[in-house]
């Protein structure tokens, strides 16, 4: 029954993200970065132990144990994982969907919803300065990472997801090796 209303809930808050300023769905931008590949929604349930080493790890806050994360195959071999992350930016939401390659490192950042005035949207161009990074004492703004002229809070809530889901896929993953 909770798989049910989750499923669901995910579906309907995919359907209004796509509805109220994003820039493409979900299931586009997964098809988008892993073409050809099979790509397997899951929801995980972090324990409180997971919580407390991914807050360590990247140096921000997670806030929900619960995390839609997608894994794409080719074949056998898997060729990324997707994680979705949603936070407030100002007052309003903005969720993202950040895809990693297999190393765990970020392929794309995508926009999916973006509830705040279209004037603090980060760029294509912006998101792309995640491309091939790993968490890192680097992967923060004023250092690898260029801040966003008249957009502060969209630069600092995105890279906050971008470095939460990092350290979420590394949790994960130390758990399935």
């Amino acid at each position: 029954m909770v798989g049910s209303w989750l499923t669901l809930w995910l579906l309907v808050a995919n359907v209004a993200a796509a509805a109220q300023g994003g820039r493409g769905t979900r299931d586009e931008a997964l098809a988008a970065v892993f073409p050809e590949a099979v790509v397997e929604a899951e929801r995980v349930f972090l324990t409180e132990q997971q919580m407390a080493e991914i807050t360590e790890i990247a140096g921000v806050e997670i806030e929900s144990g619960l995390v839609a994360r997608y894994v794409a195959t080719r074949g056998n071999t898997v060729m990324g994982r997707a994680y979705v992350d949603t936070h407030v930016v100002r007052t309003k939401r903005e969720s993202l969907l950040i895809s990693l390659e297999a190393d765990g490192s970020v392929r794309r950042v995508d926009v999916t919803a973006f509830l705040e005035p279209p004037d603090y949207l980060a760029s294509e161009r912006w998101l792309r300065q995640y491309s091939q990074r790993q968490l890192d004492d680097d992967l923060a703004l004023q250092r690898a990472i260029r801040p966003i002229a008249g957009a502060t809070l969209t630069a600092i809530a995105a890279n906050a997801a971008v470095r939460r889901v990092l350290a979420i896929d590394q949790v994960l993953e130390q758990v399935t090796r």
